[in-house]
């Protein structure tokens, strides 16, 4: 099974898991929500986690050494490798450094991570593209945006902020 192939079937595994996008307390690395529910970042974590990368860690050692670079709007002084792999801005700068960033609006493919803008909310959504397709030969889309993760056509739902593959041809510490 490929890596995309690997992402798909855990984001589709998914489907059903209750939307819960509340701060937990999780154990580093490895860390996760209670099974069966989570947020759209979770999705992707868990994805990604059975494809045998754990953005926790990931992110969090990123973070570290490059705190600088990732947002500030909560306000935190440090990294928390609680929460900062769960927030879609973080992923975004994380998976423009270490991913393939790709066109917003073609060249999709199975296993591929985007983002959007829920505007006019301004609020920020994840999302990993399906294998499967609509009736006009476009992608689904695996996600959560309540009240449960689904396998929908919402690909061009929102105005698309970020479309990533990875892994990239570098990994943080490599």
């Amino acid at each position: 099974m490929t890596t995309a192939e690997k992402i798909v079937a855990a984001a589709r595994a998914q489907v059903g898991d209750r939307y819960v996008a509340d701060y937990v307390s999780l154990k580093y690395p490895g860390g996760d929500v209670p099974k069966g529910q989570g947020a759209c970042t979770d999705v992707v974590i868990r994805a990604l986690r059975a494809a045998g990368y754990d953005l926790q860690k990931l992110v969090h050692d990123d973070m570290r050494r490059n705190f600088n670079l990732y947002p500030k709007k909560w306000g935190l002084r440090r990294p928390d490798p609680s929460i900062d792999h769960r927030r879609v801005p973080n992923l975004r700068v994380f998976f423009a450094r270490f991913g393939q960033s790709l066109p917003l609006n073609k060249d999709f493919q199975p296993g591929d991570i985007v983002t959007w803008d829920l505007t006019p909310t301004s609020l920020t959504h994840c999302g990993i593209v399906s294998d499967r397709k609509n009736a006009q030969g476009g992608y689904l889309i695996l996600h959560n945006i309540g009240p449960q993760a689904s396998e929908e056509d919402r690909l061009f739902a929102w105005k698309i902020t970020g479309h990533y593959r990875f892994p990239g041809n570098k990994l943080p510490g490599r």
